[in-house]
């Protein structure tokens, strides 16, 4: 059985490269700014930004990893970094031994409290402010659309 490619539309191709362009640079200038103004990648606000939503600011590493949509391995390494910055400590699990608990410190809590204005404002510069309301209540209903077209949740 052969299986036709449906091939993107002059208009759907466009719509891709412009989704595609747009999300990586909005990602990039983010991530180069909480560098520049906090000495942290995107990746890393993102897991401090985890870890303080939690009760008593502590995840298991692999509900951290799938919370930031990060491989264990990738996650282990950056919370490593964090562990030498000592933003972040790792403890052994209560309910099993096998697994780890992230849990944020309070000097990483405060590093995220320094950071997270700066990092809210750039968010608010490069997305929202460049939107009319409905834009953004468009954005938002497409995310969610896809969000669950591809996490099933």
């Amino acid at each position: 059985m052969v299986v036709m490619t449906r091939w993107l539309d002059p208009d759907e191709q466009r719509t891709w490269r412009a989704f595609l362009t747009a999300s990586r640079a909005l990602m990039e200038t983010l991530d180069r700014e909480l560098q520049r103004d906090a000495g942290m990648p995107h990746a890393y606000y993102e897991i401090l930004v985890r870890l303080s939503e939690t009760p008593d600011r502590r995840l298991r590493m692999s509900d951290l990893a799938e919370a930031t949509g990060s491989s264990r391995s990738r996650l282990s390494h950056a919370v490593a970094r964090l562990e030498a910055a000592g933003w972040v400590r790792r403890e052994e699990c209560a309910t099993d031994r096998r697994g780890q608990v992230a849990l944020l410190t309070d000097a990483g809590f405060a590093a995220l409290a320094a950071a997270a204005p700066g990092h809210v404002e750039g968010v608010r510069r490069h997305l929202f402010d460049a939107l009319s309301p409905a834009q953004v209540d468009q954005l938002r209903r497409i995310s969610e659309t896809l969000a669950e077209h591809l996490t099933g949740s």
